[in-house]
């Protein structure tokens, strides 16, 4: 079985070194940066279609284990998978019915994994969403302070304005929001721990009297155009294909005519959502997060428009992502031992491919992520967005 498995991936120039434990030693390539040691002798007749799915779930079942730097190790399966299988597009997604009580469980079993874990390899106010650089050699906090106050720029947010924050997380924006433009705030997420954390963050920078946070599906909101603008960030991915009129029908009732809507999400790079990276999507769905689906950016907009909002801009992040995924990556890498001691063996190993598969992702531009501003036009089709951005750049 080995010999055939040599000949198989004999004709790969990789940086790539296999030794099946017990057993032989292969090199692809002279000075190898990547090791991968087979453990379970089964996996090598599986290894001659080696999609990254199937390489990943070898991985976390311990049936092979890896070395070498973790973005190496990522590049290296990729192009193992295209060199033996090619390089075609996964076939559309199907479609899932989301309910609240399936949201519900997805959004706990992902970020109710362990708030110390996240605060390992996060920034210190633990923003979980794209930063944004001015600079490649921006620093993580740098860049997600950057990304709050652009995201609030980008809304107009005035003192004594009402904000609806979808998806709050731990509360980043919220405490931003409220500190430094003297709005109300009232935040709504699934998880029960981000809540209990953001909610004593918010106590401890002394905002809590302009925050509000609440454990709340979007579905729930109560109320008619209470809200001045209203954002949401890294929440649509969540939503589901089939929901995501209802979703932004929701946003529109909740905020007032004239008022400003902010998403900011994951986008699919192909129209049809279909996925790219030879099982990558199929991995992230299984193993990190259940059931999301990303909509393309074409999607996204006929959605918002049909329930009445106009967009007025539309900008793309992709690099930014990737950037901030590669930070997130490299503190994990350098906490692991730490990590170890918060999770289990089999969600530490998930973790570290997805980071760092995520960070080549983006990179590579198998995925992308939008901030789409938009508007609630009065009855006369008016609004009061000033005529050029000049005002987001202002220092």
């Amino acid at each position: 079985m080995f010999a055939q498995f040599s000949e198989t991936l004999g004709t790969l120039a990789l940086p790539l070194r296999v030794i099946v434990k017990g057993g032989p030693t292969l090199d692809l390539a002279p000075n190898p940066r990547v090791t991968l040691q087979i453990n379970d002798l089964g996996l090598l007749q599986e290894m001659q279609k080696p999609t990254l799915d199937k390489l990943g779930e070898a991985y976390i079942d311990q049936r092979l284990d890896i070395q070498g730097n973790i973005m190496d190790v990522i590049e290296v399966a990729d192009r193992l998978s295209k060199g033996l299988i090619g390089d075609s597009p996964a076939p559309p997604v199907e479609r899932t019915e989301h309910d609240k009580q399936m949201d519900a469980e997805a959004i706990s079993y992902h970020y109710d994994l362990s708030n110390d874990f996240y605060a390992l390899w996060l920034d210190p106010q633990m923003v979980y969403s794209c930063g944004y650089f001015h600079s490649p050699e921006d620093s993580l906090a740098t860049a997600q302070t950057q990304k709050l106050d652009h995201l609030c720029r980008k809304l107009r947010l005035k003192p004594g304005e009402r904000l609806l924050d979808v998806g709050c997380g731990w509360g980043g924006l919220a405490r931003h929001a409220a500190r430094f433009y003297g709005v109300q705030v009232h935040g709504i997420t699934l998880s029960k721990a981000q809540l209990q954390l953001a909610q004593a963050r918010s106590e401890a920078a002394g905002v809590s009297e302009r925050v509000t946070l609440e454990l709340l599906d979007y579905r729930d909101l109560p109320g008619r155009e209470d809200f001045d603008k209203v954002v949401s960030v890294g929440m649509f991915e969540h939503v589901g294909h089939a929901n995501l009129a209802d979703y932004f029908r929701i946003l529109y009732q909740q905020v007032k005519p004239g008022g400003l809507v902010m998403n900011h999400g994951i986008t699919a790079k192909y129209v049809d959502g279909r996925q790219v990276g030879q099982g990558a999507g199929k991995f992230i769905g299984r193993y990190v997060f259940p059931h999301g689906e990303l909509p393309h950016l074409s999607m996204a907009i006929a959605r918002m428009s049909d329930q009445g909002f106009e967009v007025l801009d539309v900008e793309g992040l992709r690099l930014h992502y990737a950037r901030t995924l590669e930070h997130w990556s490299s503190n994990l890498e350098q906490h692991l031992e730490q990590a170890s001691q918060y999770v289990s063996d089999k969600a530490l190993r998930i973790w570290r491919i997805y980071l760092a598969g995520c960070a080549y992702g983006f990179r590579r531009n198998w995925m992308n992520i939008h901030q789409i501003l938009a508007v609630k036009p009065f009855a006369d089709g008016s609004h009061h967005v000033p005529w050029t951005r000049e005002d987001i750049y202002r220092q």
